[in-house]
């Protein structure tokens, strides 16, 4: 096993696939001797004790101060919330949903209910149906969410959820000075218990677990949701031994740096918040800069971004694609940012010329890796030394199978170089949905995890990810599922077929948009239609910008719709309208290409206006070829 060091390794160690299958050699438990993210995280609080764990941005003003967390207060905080959680009755297969924006009491909250429970973190933008609905999954009996706000609606959308489902029997509200009221109110009818969350955690011992709970690596530690239909939300279990593994990696992984500040602004009910900025992060013993309640979202933080890589010496970052598109607009200015050296982006593709304009516009380098939520946020990780247009490599103790599917049934395994369906296994890969129902299409042969995407591996082990399988629209990083769309539209009585895909957006990857078919006789147009899935859909994330009516939907030779096609049709559409607004002739033919999935072939009218085609659709995601 690799102990944490103050001093580094002189260079990485995990640069290569052949020095990936070295580190393997040694037996998993043996590297990583931690199996639940409790202990693993009370080890970095005795490790580095009185060092800053977590520094808080209320507002996100350049010269504002901060709220200070070292890791000894982590670890005692965590536990009191733990022996809270305990002695108001949460047992370890019980659910705690947690909807709270960034704050240090939001991973108080998510480590403390794994430490008593099962914690839930729930995306606060959610509208009240859907919250829910999510808390009815999991089961949660307490929801710890924000305090009564002018600033936000947390409260008042979990007043109505917990009115709507009757089995919460205690709120735990977080009262934050400056962005929350002390006093919250809806509850005159006593529906449930309300307590005050740092008040009544310091009554709690922080010394250790009250329950005396013993862990083990395949208990559950998390329920994330990740998509669903109306009333039958997703939810992917993630067990302490995820959890662990990633922690503990991430200490391999960064063996060779000098510990340093990262800076959050990505959400913590978002995977890789919670894994690589949460407990990969506190594992490593770094300092995490929470960038507001708002993260990346706060235009306040985000004018001052680069004050604040200056002023807190951040050497690392990690982004959304759409998150690096608005820093790219941001200016410098006086702002010193030589101690940033890494940004890694992931949850969408990252279009390569604008990751290379980038990486050249402020010296510094853009990772691209590949995961999702039922990987507890990795598959492969970009090294030091990545070929272009690549996510990185598998990660150790993991495997990556590309196949030809039908169905369930591997067909065939794929050569190097040929595009498949990509399959993975190992000690990052969840054990299921909540839900059986959720499990069917999931998993091949001999427990292979079926991510849904299409890919190919090369020579080195490097993965390229080349489309997608599974129906997901993936919009700044935020899963939708199409059904979610697709539902109420095939419900309205002007309609007889709908089909939801993602229409390419040069700044957020893609916005979900529907192919609507019409009912013989019947007249409808697309505004009506927008204005009813904005009243019927839920998720506000998921309500289509954009419908487009077609007289019958392209089937394949089964006669199962064939989304490539729409997406195909959609992306031409797209691309002619861009370059007729820029005032640019050209004729557009977008092509379906087995390997790297869409392609747009550009053929300009006017030969000099080539490279200005280029810089207009290098935000883009598919391939795209000029001439």
């Amino acid at each position: 096993m690799i102990e944490p060091a103050k001093i580094p390794l002189p260079e990485p160690i995990l640069e290569t696939i052949e020095q990936v299958i070295a580190f393997e050699k040694i037996p998993l438990l043996q590297q990583f001797s931690y199996t639940d993210s409790y202990n693993l995280i009370m080890s970095s609080a005795r490790r580095f004790a009185a060092d800053t764990a977590l520094e808080f941005l209320l507002q996100g003003l350049p010269e504002e101060a901060t709220q200070r967390t070292s890791y000894t207060d982590l670890g005692v905080q965590i536990t009191r919330t733990a022996n809270l959680l305990h002695r108001l009755g949460i047992a370890p297969n019980d659910a705690v949903s947690i909807i709270l924006p960034i704050l240090p009491q939001t991973h108080f909250a998510i480590w403390g209910a794994q430490a008593a429970g099962i914690a839930n973190p729930i995306n606060p933008m959610l509208e009240a149906e859907h919250i829910g609905e999510i808390i009815a999954a999991a089961g949660s009996k307490i929801v710890i969410c924000l305090a009564q706000s002018a600033h936000s609606n947390i409260w008042e959308k979990v007043l109505a959820a917990v009115k709507e489902y009757s089995i919460v029997e205690t709120i735990i509200a977080v009262d934050v000075n400056g962005l929350t009221q002390t006093a919250n109110t809806g509850l005159s009818d006593k529906l449930v218990t309300v307590l005050d969350f740092d008040a009544s955690i310091a009554q709690e011992s922080g010394t250790s677990l009250n329950s005396g709970r013993q862990f083990a690596a395949d208990q559950i530690a998390a329920y994330f949701h990740t998509g669903g239909t109306t009333g039958r939300p997703k939810l992917a279990q993630l067990t302490h031994g995820n959890m662990a593994f990633l922690g503990q990696l991430m200490q391999v992984y960064t063996a060779h740096m000098t510990y340093h500040t990262v800076l959050c602004g990505l959400p913590l009910f978002h995977i890789y918040g919670v894994i690589v900025q949460g407990v990969a992060a506190f594992s490593v013993g770094y300092r995490i800069i929470l960038m507001t309640p708002s993260g990346f979202r706060s235009p306040i933080a985000m004018k001052n971004f680069w004050q604040h890589i200056d002023r807190f010496q951040v050497q690392q970052f990690s982004a959304v694609p759409t998150v690096l598109m608005a820093l790219a607009d941001i200016p410098v200015g006086d702002a010193d940012i030589s101690s940033l050296t890494d940004i890694n982006s992931g949850a969408a593709p990252l279009s390569l010329p604008f990751e290379l304009n980038f990486e050249k516009k402020f010296q510094v380098e853009v990772g691209n890796g590949y995961g999702m939520t039922e990987t507890t946020a990795l598959i492969s990780r970009a090294p030091a030394q990545q070929p272009p247009g690549s996510v990185g490599m598998r990660i150790p103790y993991s495997q990556i199978r590309i196949a030809q599917l039908d169905g369930v049934k591997v067909v065939k395994n794929c050569a190097l170089g040929e595009s498949g369906v990509i399959l993975v296994k190992g000690p990052q890969v969840f054990v299921g949905y909540k839900s059986g129902a959720d499990n069917a299409k999931a998993w091949i042969e001999d427990d292979w995890f079926n991510t849904g995407d299409f890919g190919y591996l090369d020579a080195e082990g490097f993965l390229y990810l080349s489309g997608r399988a599974k129906d997901l629209i993936i919009r700044s990083g935020h899963n939708i599922d199409p059904e979610l769309i697709e539902e109420p539209l095939c419900a309205h009585p002007a309609v007889s077929a709908a089909v939801a895909i993602g229409m390419p957006d040069p700044f957020a990857g893609e916005l979900p948009m529907a192919f609507v078919a019409r009912k013989p006789g019947v007249e409808i147009d697309s505004k009506t239609l927008l204005q009813y899935c904005a009243e019927e859909i839920s998720e506000r994330a998921a309500i289509p910008k954009r419908i487009e009516f077609i007289e019958s939907m392209p089937l394949t030779a089964v006669g199962k719709i064939f989304k490539p096609a729409l997406r195909q049709r959609i992306t031409q559409q797209i691309v002619s309208e861009h370059l007729e607004q820029a005032g640019i002739k050209a004729q557009v033919n977008v092509m379906l290409e087995k390997k790297r999935g869409i392609v747009a072939m550009i053929e300009a009218v006017d030969k000099s206006q080539i490279e200005s085609v280029k810089e207009l659709l290098q935000s883009y995601t598919f391939a795209v070829e000029v001439s």
